[in-house]
């Protein structure tokens, strides 16, 4: 039961929005100023259209089990892009997975020619941020951009070089 890495297709909507929403709900994440309440996040196949933009996503047994991609944010320093729409499903956690796809993402952000990749998150997510600091994202005092992610207060930045 080894994970299939492709890029987003349109009828991974549904399945791709379902799977962060009940992420967020099993974590007692924010429902508000996060990406649960984006409208965006029901279209994401659309959303990564976007130019320099690239979203990842897990598949298992034919099905998509997460996602993770890069995104130039509105507001971020020339340079900089955003690591987005990282979500795992409970059923294959613990596997590398999620490492998997957010190496994927940092290699396209290079590739791209993005020299820093930044993100936020919650401390709900505890577990990822262990993982992004063990990859070298270092924690900042404030918020990059305009995510429009109010609730977030958890901002990190990799230099990809």
């Amino acid at each position: 039961m080894s994970a299939i890495y492709r890029k987003v297709k349109s009828e991974d909507n549904s399945y791709l929005a379902t799977i962060i929403r009940n992420i967020i709900e099993e974590f007692d994440a924010p429902r508000t100023g996060t990406v649960y309440s984006d409208e965006s996040t029901d279209h994401l196949y659309e959303l990564f259209e976007t130019p320099n933009s690239i979203l990842w996503v897990a598949e298992v047994e034919g099905e998509p089990v997460g996602c993770c991609g890069i995104f130039p944010t509105e507001g971020l320093d020339e340079g900089y892009c955003e690591l987005v729409k990282f979500y795992i499903s409970s059923s294959v956690r613990g596997r590398g997975i999620g490492k998997d796809l957010m190496l994927k993402s940092i290699d396209s952000a290079k590739e791209m020619g993005y020299e820093n990749v930044y993100l936020e998150s919650l401390p709900h997510f505890s577990k990822a941020i262990a993982m992004y600091e063990e990859s070298g994202f270092k924690t900042l005092d404030t918020q990059l951009g305009n995510s429009g992610h109010s609730s977030c207060n958890v901002w990190m930045v990799k230099n990809v070089n």
